[in-house]
């Protein structure tokens, strides 16, 4: 039986790279036998008309493609234009990944795979295993900073990559923790896994490529809201096993490493 699949792209200002990276999927999922959905989660930019219009282009050509439009009373930031993007698939397995092209499309089919047969509650496509990497010149400051985000969230999950926006998950195993997941929060994997308390988590080599076209919508503001996001995960997965003394260590911790990231690293470069 053909596997069925929705994929969520979180837009904003994304114009240039809404066809190539249908076209590119489409293509892959023919190619691997997967029934795909493809969902635009767009988060009201100067760029909302013109994606709509080519949206709107591609669905007339026969692709399963749509635009899901979150205005600004439904929330703000990356994590709740990924939510509702899920709370609006018709298929149970479900894919993040970028617009940017950053994740290939063709590698799709490798990530949802450990999902589909069952060996996985949550499947995530790693630059940091075997086999995957990064296919462009990275700077050593991007990549210090990457690693000392990385190294922050290490007791959160055993994923060798939980600041990678591409990952697949069900519906089922979503619902566990839906309810208690921030959609306030950039890292919308590393929020899943701890909330939805995912046991079987599965990296997935892929390779991380340089940004297709548009700019970095990375901001100081984000990586504050990261660390509150690193923070509240903390108290959410330890709050039965930790006293307050402990807490107040970790929060010292968390906050003596980012200023130290950001220090050597500058404040607008937390990879994703």
């Amino acid at each position: 039986m053909m596997a069925k699949v929705t994929v969520v792209v979180p837009t904003y200002n994304e114009v240039e790279n809404l066809r190539p990276l249908t076209e590119r999927l489409f293509a892959a999922a023919s190619k691997a036998k997967l029934e795909v959905e493809l969902v635009f989660a767009e988060d009201e930019s100067v760029g909302t008309p013109a994606s709509v219009a080519i949206v709107t282009a591609l669905e007339k050509e026969g692709y399963a493609v749509a635009m899901r439009v979150r205005r600004a009373r439904e929330g703000r930031g990356l994590s709740s234009a990924v939510l509702l993007g899920f709370d609006a698939a018709r298929h149970d397995v479900l894919v993040c990944m970028d617009a940017d092209l950053q994740h290939e499309p063709e590698s799709v089919p490798a990530v949802v795979a450990p999902v589909v047969s069952g060996a996985a509650d949550f499947a995530i496509g790693s630059r940091n295993v075997a086999d995957g990497g990064v296919g462009f010149e990275w700077s050593l400051k991007r990549q210090i900073i990457s690693k000392g985000a990385t190294l922050l969230a290490m007791p959160l999950t055993a994923s060798t990559d939980p600041m990678s926006g591409f990952f697949c998950v069900r519906k089922d195993t979503l619902a566990k923790g839906r309810s208690h997941c921030n959609p306030r929060g950039f890292k919308i994997a590393l929020e899943i896994m701890v909330r939805c308390r995912c046991k079987s988590v599965v990296d997935v080599p892929i390779t991380f490529r340089d940004r297709a076209a548009g700019e970095s919508k990375l901001t100081m503001r984000q990586n504050i809201d990261y660390v509150r996001q690193l923070i509240d995960l903390y108290c959410f997965l330890y709050k039965g096993y930790i006293s307050a003394a402990a807490y107040a260590v970790v929060l010292l911790v968390l906050l003596f490493s980012w200023v130290a990231i950001q220090s050597w690293g500058g404040s607008r470069e937390l990879s994703s």
